[in-house]
């Protein structure tokens, strides 16, 4: 217990030290690029001074150019094709996994179509399904769909075979065996792929928008690369960038908080 005590604070010294660190790095690569630019050794064409940058995320965030209006217009994209292809993903791959048959009978058309370069077939989808909503949607989902199936493959088929043999020993019932023992088991697995495809699923919303779209964070990118307004394009990143780590930020709470709770907290390396 003391030896616990006595470690707490060089634990909070060494992360304050971290934290430190961190923050003189990136202040000093942002003051080295500010005097590149005001010294004229760098041309604010190509990187703008980060003071620029900054004013214009101010300028954003104060709604100039329906900054809110865009946002709106991504964020829906970007939830409507994820939570889409959540659902299907580990539907679909819950089903492949319990059903060994019909996994081997899809899997060479999954490998198929997962190797297909989505951004090869964001012209079609244009020509299919138009400048839309569902045009979005259906991008955001080709981009989650398949890591999700997959991992949620690779995770049924973790599953501890002695617990199956608890859980048969108990006389549970096929579903129990699926929501109370295989599920569980699976969900680190299954939020392993959720957290990446979050930040591949806003990915493939900004491309789609920058492709073909009125609206949304990738359009406003598009409009400042256009007119060469660096700090604009620089200021698009940055905001849709918060927006990336914000939803894999909701994914790890999620995880941890709802489904993860049971487990003890593992103890950290030193």
């Amino acid at each position: 217990m003391s030896t616990s005590r006595t470690d707490a604070p060089a634990a909070r010294s060494r992360r304050a030290g971290l934290v430190l660190g961190q923050v003189a790095l990136l202040a000093g690569v942002l003051a080295l690029c500010e005097a590149l630019v005001r010294g004229n050794m760098v041309s604010s064409l190509y990187l703008p001074a980060p003071t620029d940058v900054l004013d214009e995320v101010v300028l954003l965030l104060s709604g100039e150019n329906g900054f809110y209006g865009n946002l709106a217009v991504t964020l829906q994209e970007f939830l409507t094709g994820y939570l889409l292809a959540v659902a299907a993903g580990i539907l679909f791959g819950l089903f492949l996994a319990l059903v060994p048959l019909a996994e081997a009978f899809f899997r060479p058309f999954l490998a198929a179509l997962m190797a297909v370069p989505k951004v090869t077939v964001i012209p079609l989808l244009t020509l299919w399904f138009g400048l839309g909503l569902g045009h979005k949607v259906i991008i955001v989902f080709l981009f989650c769909f398949f890591p999700i199936v997959y991992n949620t493959i690779a995770g049924v088929k973790q599953t501890s075979a002695d617990h199956l043999k608890v859980a048969r020993s108990f006389r549970a019932s096929r579903l129990q065996v699926v929501t109370k023992v295989v599920l569980p088991s699976a969900v680190p697995t299954i939020f392993a792929a959720l957290r990446v495809e979050a930040a591949a699923a806003l990915v493939g919303a900004i491309f789609g928008e920058m492709v073909a779209s009125k609206a949304g964070l990738g359009n406003g990118l598009t409009e400042a690369t256009s007119l060469y307004d660096t700090p604009r394009a620089f200021a698009f990143i940055i905001l849709i960038t918060l927006v990336s780590v914000t939803s894999v930020t909701v994914i790890d709470q999620l995880e941890k908080r709802v489904f993860l709770k049971w487990r003890p907290r593992q103890s950290r390396l030193r």
